[in-house]
Parts: C-alpha cells; structure tokens; sequence
C-alpha cells in the first residue's frame, strides 16, 4: 500500500475538484436556464426541468468524486461536507480549515470559465442562487433541509458495506431536491458552489442564507448522530466520499481512542 499524499496534496485535489463542479456544474445550469437555451423548447415544463438539472449537477458530482482528483482527498467539494465530518471527530481542525479555504478558492476559479457563456450565462447570474418563494426565511428552511438530506445519506453509506456506491447516489438525491426546494433557494446547499456566481455576478444579496441554511442542516443531522445510536449503527473511520482503497491522511482519520 503507497504511503497517504501530503496534506498540501488534498488541498489541492479540493481546490480542483470544487473549481470543476462550478465549471461544469454551472454550465449545466446555464444551459437548461440561460436566455435562449433550446431546453425550453424540448422540455417546457420548469419540473421536469429541474428534475433534469438536479440529476446533471449531481452526475457532474459523482463523476469527480470517481475521478484521480476525488479519490485523492476524498472529494468534499463543499465547505459543510468537510465541518460535517470535523464535528464528527473524522477530521482534524487544521485539515478542516484548509479543504474549506481550497474549495473557497476553487469555487472562484471554477466560476470565471462560466463568463464564456456570455448573455446566456448572465442572464441568470451565471447560476446564482437568490430567495425565491417565501423569502429568506423559505430559503434558509429549504437550505437548511436539502442539507440535512445530504449529510444524512452521506453518513449513512458511509457507515455501511456499501460505501463504495455513495457518488452514485448524488445525482438521483439531487434530482429529487432540485425538483422539490429549487423555487424556494436554488437548491444550493454548498456556501462554496453559491460563492462563485455570486463573485462573477457581483451580487451577494442574501449570499449569507447559503452559510446559515446548510450549517443548520449540518448541526442538526450531526447532533442526531452524535446523541443517539445512530454513531454505532453507521460507524465510519475516515472523512472521505471516495472510499475505492486510496490511502487517507491521518488528519482525515477518526482520533484513535
């Protein structure tokens, strides 16, 4: 077995893999979305057309976590992924602090390439997520829901023999979330992914409800595990979405009791 990747060497994985499911990710929102997309002729009805969206945007999430790149850090790509696991003792701080920094950072790089998209892409904020329906208070539940949704199914196959299948399930997870919570937030439920159309669009208007409403999301699923049986029942040792026998950091090890 090859020795763990220097801790840089993870940083760098998050920071490129966040940077791509922006790119990527995006421009599948922009497509379905933007002025003038055809996909308003071949699927008029908005549903659908979430439904369709979410399972883009979430394949083009199971596809980096299956990757070199997600099978080097794990493959976080979101900042309350990376303080789910920290609060669940599989992370160190240090290590925490430095995945949220890179996918911050990939979160800007990976947004610049979405200007090539011209009118298009800025005629939706370049896949900006604002409150819609209900307002701030809708957006913040509704953030706060589809993150719980999330961090459960992720501790879940985690802490099971089927692990190895976690990517697979993302993007039939955001398929339904998209389809059901889009009008209320965006469906966003990484600060990260809402970070970069924000900077690129040079609008941060209620950008702090994709901190609040998944943090929420995330201390609630945490607080369940953490209080009740559910740690022994999906029991897990390593902070990581990409479990295909690729050494882990120690700083991404649960502490050894």
């Amino acid at each position: 077995m090859p020795e763990p990747r220097p801790l840089y060497q993870l940083f760098i994985s998050e920071f490129v893999g966040t940077a791509l499911l922006l790119s990527v990710g995006l421009s599948t929102v922009i497509f379905n979305w933007g002025e003038g997309s055809v996909m308003n002729h071949y699927i008029p009805d908005p549903a659908i057309r979430r439904l369709f969206a979410g399972f883009l945007f979430g394949s083009t999430g199971c596809l980096i976590t299956l990757s070199p790149v997600g099978k080097i850090s794990g493959a976080h790509i979101n900042p309350v992924v990376s303080i789910a696991f920290w609060l669940r003792g599989k992370m160190r701080f240090h290590a925490m602090l430095g995945f949220v920094i890179s996918q911050m950072l990939g979160a800007a790089a990976g947004s610049l390439p979405l200007l090539l998209w011209g009118n298009q892409g800025k005629s939706i904020g370049y896949g900006i997520t604002l409150p819609g329906d209900g307002g701030v208070a809708g957006a913040i539940w509704g953030e706060a829901i589809t993150t719980a949704g999330l961090i459960l199914l992720l501790f879940v196959m985690a802490g099971t023999r089927y692990r190895n299948y976690t990517p697979y399930t993302i993007p039939f997870l955001y398929s339904v979330m998209v389809w059901a919570e889009a009008p209320f937030s965006g469906c966003s439920t990484n600060p990260a992914r809402s970070f970069g159309p924000a900077l690129v669009s040079q609008n941060f208007n209620g950008y702090w409800v994709y901190w609040i409403g998944p943090l929420i999301g995330t201390l609630f699923i945490v607080g369940c595990f953490c209080w009740s049986n559910l740690k022994h029942i999906f029991h897990f040792k390593v902070a990581r979405l990409s479990f295909h026998n690729h050494p882990t950091h120690p700083s991404l090890k649960e502490k050894q009791k």
